[in-house]
């Protein structure tokens, strides 16, 4: 396992994409500190590059690196290794460099600028978007075989999770506007991972008043320390049922 992690991770660190995606954010977070007159209002704009832009990058670049390592995963499976060992080894592979290029372009500038809660919160909601978006990329090409489809399934999840789900939840709203729903929306905030991590990293910033009753009842939950480790134990379950259906997938597919 630990050959298949480390070409995983050297083939990818080499790969011009990641480095210019590293370039990227580093960039763009150094451009906004400097330009915003409070760090907090550079945390605020940040919170929108993380909440889009990572996972875009990190769904997208895991599914068509999957895609072009067929050949690669049909050499592998033909040697006497255990296709979890090789499936488990890609994904980690996969993660620990996204994960690194997002901690060298996002994790540095926000540590200097921004050492708080507020911060680290923004990091840690970060890394696990990346990891997240990694797993289900995993999934959507290991279950799809063409190419072209299974880019197409996985931009579809990204604009659902970024962009559509936000426009359903409004809609369910809209419709049971006569009834009580802010609790119940507590529990729906755990169906998206970039919905909870955006509701965590705004209750650090403490605007959670901008956003009425809904905003007080998110904060009764999300800002005790029962509501944070439920939060993160939601988000790693979004890591870790996804990548255990691509195993399994993986284990029965047919190569």
């Amino acid at each position: 396992m630990k050959k298949i992690l480390k070409y995983v991770i050297i083939d990818i660190l080499r790969n011009r994409i990641v480095l210019a995606y590293t370039v990227f954010l580093l960039a763009l977070s150094l451009s906004i500190f400097n330009l915003e007159d409070s760090s907090a209002k550079g945390i605020l704009s940040l919170l929108n590059i993380v909440l889009i832009i990572v996972p875009m990058v990190s769904i997208l670049f895991a599914a068509i690196y999957v895609y072009n390592s067929a050949e690669f995963l049909e050499l592998l499976v033909s040697q006497p290794l255990k296709r979890k060992t090789i499936w488990l080894s890609m994904f980690a592979g996969l993660s620990f460099s996204l994960v690194l290029s997002f901690l060298i372009g996002i994790g540095i500038p926000v540590l200097l600028y921004e050492f708080s809660a507020t911060g680290i919160t923004l990091i840690v909601s970060g890394l696990l978007l990346t990891v997240i978006f990694v797993a289900l990329a995993m999934l959507a090409a290991v279950r799809i075989r063409d190419k072209a489809r299974g880019i197409g399934a996985v931009i579809l999840l990204w604009l659902y999770f970024s962009i559509l789900f936000d426009g359903i939840v409004l809609f369910i709203l809209f419709q049971f506007a006569d009834y009580p729903m802010e609790k119940a929306m507590v529990g729906i905030t755990a169906l998206n991972p970039i919905g909870l991590s955006r509701i965590l990293v705004l209750l650090k910033m403490d605007v959670s008043a901008m956003m009425g009753y809904t905003g007080a009842v998110f904060k009764d939950f999300f800002g005790t320390a029962t509501g944070i480790i439920t939060s993160l134990l939601v988000l790693s379950l979004w890591i870790l049922l996804p990548a255990w259906l691509s195993v399994r997938k993986f284990n029965n597919k047919d190569l």
